[in-house]
């Protein structure tokens, strides 16, 4: 605890006062990048940076904190290569200036990138500030676009739900051509838009469109009303149609106490990502569990047993996932930034500057307007849980 409370005393003499953090003593004109997250800095501290929760540690403050650590690591890295940058963070929950007082003032004028850890309420303010001020916005974490339109300086790094869906059904189509197919899901809005997005696929598909089964099931069914849709003399692809978690580790558990005796696979959807933690355990064994995600990491590369051991020497702690968004979104876009100058933001769909894994940047087109609504990151990684282990499959 000690450590972290020392990496938070830091983050507040930064935050707190909006200092800068001046990347080099290059003689090159600075970039300015201004980065959001919700720190709770006066939730966390009093007046006089006295820590409020004594041992504990909120978990609501974990999130923001392990995104600006990635953030803070990617600055450190390029302030050792010279990178002539000018970077301002900002804490989305300060009680002394709003969001929205931010973006306004005259400060964020000669910002040139603005990267972002929002919440779907704020993500309308910042695009619609981005777009007024003409700078580049980077989103890391939501996968909606919060109806964001006609805002050619908006990115999404998380892929929307359409796109997860294109993708499960071209992955479908390649790689379970022969298979029966049932798509087990609950009633509600959610699991109406799935449905909606795999039947769009079948209309539009240039390929043969899969024969989609869909049984609707109460939230306490039992691995008996799902032996009634299966075949036990045929292999059979099961789609979880709901992002609601609980839905798809109870159908994920029931399937696999069955996988003796019915061939199946699972294909989840992207709220899989979120439970996969309890892939490992014994009572999942024997059951081929599958989902796509945008920001899949093996960490065999060397940045990220780089990050992985300083937390681990440092923190006592393994990073999280967040922690190298921040890191990435930091160190790409900031490469960008600095090697594009003033045409940055007509390059945002370059593939250069990886860091962990590849981004796919391209720009969605509103089919009514024909015009650009804002760029998505359409790369996706399909993963790959059996018997406990984990990797990546095409």
């Amino acid at each position: 605890m000690k450590k972290i409370t020392s990496f938070l005393i830091i983050v507040i003499l930064f935050a707190n006062a909006q200092n800068t953090f001046a990347q080099t003593g290059s003689d090159f004109a600075k970039h300015k990048v201004a980065i959001f997250a919700p720190l709770y800095l006066d939730s966390a501290f009093d007046a006089v940076y006295n820590y409020r929760y004594d041992k504990t540690f909120p978990k609501f403050i974990n999130p923001g904190l392990e995104f600006y650590e990635g953030v803070q690591l990617a600055l450190d890295s390029m302030s050792k290569e010279g990178a002539p940058l000018e970077v301002f963070i900002y804490d989305t929950r300060s009680s002394k200036k709003p969001i929205s007082e931010i973006l306004k003032s005259q400060e964020l004028d000669d910002a040139e990138l603005i990267i972002a850890h929002c919440t779907g309420q704020e993500l309308g303010t910042f695009a619609y500030a981005a777009a007024l001020k003409k700078i580049p916005l980077v989103n890391v974490n939501l996968p909606i676009d919060g109806g964001v339109t006609n805002n050619a300086y908006f990115v999404m790094l998380n892929s929307t739900l359409k796109t997860h869906i294109e993708s499960i059904y071209k992955y479908i189509q390649k790689n379970y051509p022969l298979y029966e197919i049932v798509v087990f899901r609950k009633k509600g809005q959610m699991e109406d838009m799935i449905k909606s997005y795999l039947d769009e696929n079948a209309k539009t598909t240039v390929s043969v469109p899969l024969k989609l089964k869909y049984i609707d099931l109460i939230d306490s069914f039992n691995v008996g009303q799902l032996k009634k849709e299966l075949d036990s003399t045929k292999k059979t692809l099961v789609i979880s149609g709901s992002l609601d978690e609980n839905f798809g580790r109870r159908l994920t558990l029931q399937l696999a106490s069955i996988s003796k005796q019915y061939k199946v696979s699972l294909i989840g959807m992207p709220t899989f990502d979120n439970i996969s933690k309890n892939f490992s355990k014994p009572e999942y064994k024997g059951l081929e569990i599958i989902y796509s995600s945008p920001f899949y990491n093996p960490r065999t590369d060397k940045v990220s047993m780089a990050i992985t051991n300083y937390f681990a020497a440092k923190m006592y702690a393994r990073p999280s996932d967040m922690v190298m968004r921040g890191y990435e979104a930091t160190w790409r876009f900031s490469k960008l930034l600095i090697k594009y100058k003033d045409d940055f933001a007509s390059n945002l769909t370059r593939k250069e500057f990886n860091v962990f894994r590849e981004f796919d940047i391209q720009p969605v087109v509103n089919k009514q307007t024909m015009t650009l609504d804002y760029f998505e990151n359409k790369k996706l990684f399909f993963v790959k849980w059996l018997d406990g282990l984990i990797k990546s499959v095409n």
